[in-house]
């Protein structure tokens, strides 16, 4: 018996082509057309597609994750349902995977897949990222796993996933911790598990969340714009294990006594953030001050997952554990 899966398509440079007027990439590809590229699925799936949108990934924004999560909840609860197939681009792929890992609460394969290249280009990656997606939806070891994206034969978990180069086919990466698997010859190989996963589902969210990626000698006039404009929560992108600047540090301490929640992350790629140093600015300072630890999750993560906490609850302590 084949599998179903359901093809949703959101756009990205996996749906576009080179307008020659313009001489530059645009949307132009159909998602049936999209489809009729892909050779030989057929043989273990039968499809159903939605054309949700046909946008550049810089396009999409929470509001536009939070439908598409509706849509994609809707359809992976049905009983005639193996698994999910979504095209995006690749700009904030990781973003809305990340989303959905937390909005969704379903064994069965929810899986995220783009192109680097588009239909124009020589070495077009769309039809074989789509071909290698449905294949890792379609296989049982993908049960229970998460949310996953399936980039350029490599299967990767939405939690620590993201896009390192801005070119390169194979720019999805887990810098820390690898593919989880791959799809080698047609066969889906998963090389580890999933712990168990953290579920923020809600039907509101808090939009009016910042992001500051710090530098040497930056100062907290941007924090106070985000406290003046009513933003709701503010994620700092910090230096080495959860440091900043002492000028910042006024800032930081103005948003936490205004009940604003600031996650604190880091800028480095790998590691987490600790309260280790308890200088002016120090990661220690940081957290006697009440800011929010992130662990390891990236900036745009982070932002994604404070998005959510506030669509919960606006209690510190809540959000707090949350992180």
């Amino acid at each position: 018996m084949k599998s179903k899966i359901v093809m949703i398509f959101t756009g990205g440079t996996i749906a576009m082509k080179v307008d020659p007027e313009l001489d530059a990439a645009v949307p132009g590809v159909g998602s049936n057309e999209l489809m009729e590229m892909v050779k030989e699925v057929d043989k273990i799936a039968d499809f159903e597609t939605i054309d949700f949108a046909n946008i550049p990934s810089p396009h999409m924004t929470p509001d536009l994750m939070l439908e598409l999560s509706k849509v994609v909840k809707e359809n992976i609860a049905r009983d005639d349902v193996t698994g999910i197939v979504i095209t995006h681009g690749t700009d904030t792929l990781e973003e809305t995977a990340y989303f959905l890992e937390l909005v969704t609460n379903s064994e069965k394969p929810i899986v995220l897949v783009g192109s680097m290249r588009n239909n124009s280009d020589l070495g077009y990656d769309g039809a074989a990222n789509i071909a290698a997606a449905i294949y890792a939806a379609c296989s049982p070891e993908a049960k229970s796993k998460g949310v996953l994206v399936v980039m350029n034969d490599q299967i990767y978990s939405a939690v620590d996933v993201t896009k390192t180069n801005t070119v390169a086919v194979d720019t999805f990466k887990s810098p820390e911790l690898g593919p989880i698997g791959i799809i080698s010859n047609k066969e889906v190989v998963f090389y580890r598990n999933i712990k168990e996963r953290q579920l923020l589902d809600t039907e509101k969210i808090e939009k009016k969340v910042g992001l500051v990626k710090l530098a040497a000698g930056m100062e907290a006039d941007i924090l106070e714009f985000f406290i003046e404009s009513g933003y709701k929560g503010i994620v700092i992108e910090a230096l080495g294990c959860g440091n900043v600047p002492p000028a910042m540090v006024g800032g930081i301490r103005r948003a936490v006594e205004k009940d604003i929640p600031v996650v604190l992350v880091s800028r480095c790629i790998k590691g987490r953030v600790e309260p280790v140093y308890g200088y002016e600015g120090g990661g220690s300072q940081l957290k006697d001050m009440g800011v929010i630890f992130g662990g390891n999750l990236s900036g745009q993560k982070a932002r994604i997952k404070l998005i959510l906490a506030l669509g919960i609850s606006d209690d510190i302590d809540i959000i707090r554990k949350f992180f």
